[in-house]
């Protein structure tokens, strides 16, 4: 686990090339077929020698849920189970970290009045105010939530209205612990500024790669429109009014190493309360020696 540009992956591949293990990928945006260069995708390369559970299993255009996601991935890591090897989950959702560690409470469906109507007050009044209003009725729901998290802090008022309960007290009911060992290691940079300077030249590296050539051909897809849970991706989202010449990719690129930096910033607190992980400085020279005799430490009494 750990922040965006944390280098997760690379650690990943290399834990694979010592261990057997086989990779789930637990990362929102890499699911969708289409979203490569913005997603920070591993290149063919890297999937072929190393493949990926639960990467390009969805069109942009299609809905995937924290619940789906928990029910594919137990699938995966049983599968993997079986034929002897041992699955590493490697991402930074945490959403759906959260949701196979701890399983899902039976929510109300989506209800599409209710929706609409909460999406015409958050045009009128902007979805902080909505936050807000989340917040006085939930605010460990509303703790968790950028401001600006449409998806989230409308499907938790939706729920919030539909059930009259909190959604965390809801979810804190639906406990469901997963029938597997667990071992975490937590990706943290010690210097915030080195990560954030990492986060800077990988946007470059995204721009130079062709970010705006694909956010361009995501955006001329058949059922195109930016409410999508694909399109709202960081990078993608602030590469919209670029494309609708409403910025210049100056200040699309400053806008999405923002946002891409509130990113992190909201992972790296979410790993604050994971307790129960072993932290390992990213940026350390010998990280994965140090993270390979966790795991196999963890391996050996497993075994």
């Amino acid at each position: 686990m750990g922040p965006t540009a944390s280098g997760k992956t690379a650690l990943a591949c290399r834990l694979a090339e010592r261990f057997d293990l086989e990779l789930i990928s637990v990362d929102s945006a890499l699911i969708y077929r289409g979203l490569d260069v913005g997603a920070a995708k591993p290149d063919a390369t890297t999937l072929a020698r190393f493949p990926h559970r639960l990467i390009d299993i969805r069109e942009p255009t299609a809905p995937y849920s924290a619940a789906e996601f928990r029910r594919d991935a137990l699938l995966a890591m049983n599968e993997i189970t079986v034929a002897g090897r041992v699955p590493l989950l490697v991402g930074g959702t945490s959403l759906y970290f959260r949701a196979l560690a701890w399983g899902l409470a039976p929510l109300p469906d989506a209800d599409p009045e209710l929706r609409q109507r909460l999406s015409d007050e958050a045009a009128r009044l902007g979805w902080p105010a909505l936050h807000a209003r989340l917040a006085a009725f939930d605010s460990h729901s509303a703790a968790r939530l950028s401001p600006n998290d449409a998806q989230r802090i409308q499907r938790a008022l939706e729920i919030a209205e539909l059930t009259g309960e909190p959604p965390s007290r809801l979810l804190e009911h639906g406990m469901q612990r997963p029938p597997f060992r667990i071992l975490k290691l937590a990706l943290q940079p010690v210097q915030r500024e080195v990560l954030h300077e990492r986060i800077a030249q990988r946007m470059d590296v995204m721009l130079d790669a062709g970010l705006v050539e694909e956010a361009r051909r995501l955006r001329e897809l058949s059922g195109w429109h930016p409410d999508l849970p694909a399109m709202r991706a960081v990078g993608y989202r602030q590469a919209w009014p670029y494309l609708a010449g409403q910025s210049s990719l100056a200040e699309f690129r400053q806008r999405a190493i923002f946002a891409t930096r509130q990113l992190a910033k909201r992972q790296l607190t979410w790993l604050r309360g994971e307790i129960d992980a072993q932290n390992l400085d990213s940026e350390r020279v010998d990280l994965v020696d140090a993270a390979s005799a966790r795991l196999g430490r963890f391996l050996s009494v497993a075994a």
